[in-house]
């Protein structure tokens, strides 16, 4: 898999990735419903690479230009810690393929590189996640409130 940093081209896969109801199915607020939103989140994660140097990436395979999945890291403020929080989310035709613990994987090298604490907060109901962060090398530290709702602090 290839890793690449965001780009503005990546416009029309971060909306259908992120409109899709089943990859949206454990967000409290369900799935991006116009393309504008889908551009506030890109042009969100684009300022995190100019400003902070660090942010997501679009996966795609070797040779390909189709966008599977977005991952990456971002630093955020999570139960009042700075971290580097890890985010993964991938089109259903690329589930069960290994994609996003490889990608879950290449943002804990970086995040050791960069001595940061890498945290994945997973909600407590989102099995398939979960899976993703113990298969990366990840496990589970605590449960908290996070957009209102139980949420599991996942730590490398």
């Amino acid at each position: 898999m290839v890793l690449s940093r965001v780009t503005a081209d990546d416009l029309d896969a971060v909306h259908e990735i992120h409109s899709d109801p089943r990859t949206s199915e454990y967000h409290p607020s369900g799935p991006v419903t116009d393309l504008e939103a889908s551009r506030a989140m890109l042009d969100l994660w684009l300022a995190d690479w100019d400003e902070r140097g660090i942010g997501y990436w679009a996966a795609r395979l070797p040779g390909k230009t189709r966008v599977l999945g977005f991952g990456g890291l971002r630093r955020a403020v999570v139960d009042g810690d700075e971290v580097l929080n890890l985010y993964y989310r991938f089109r259903p035709s690329a589930w069960g393929h290994g994609y996003a613990v490889e990608l879950a994987q290449a943002a804990l090298r970086i995040g050791k590189d960069l001595g940061g604490t890498v945290v994945a907060v997973i909600r407590d109901v989102n099995a398939p996640s979960r899976r993703v962060a113990e298969r990366a090398g990840m496990h589970k530290d605590r449960t908290i409130p996070y957009g209102g709702l139980p949420s599991d602090v996942y730590v490398a």
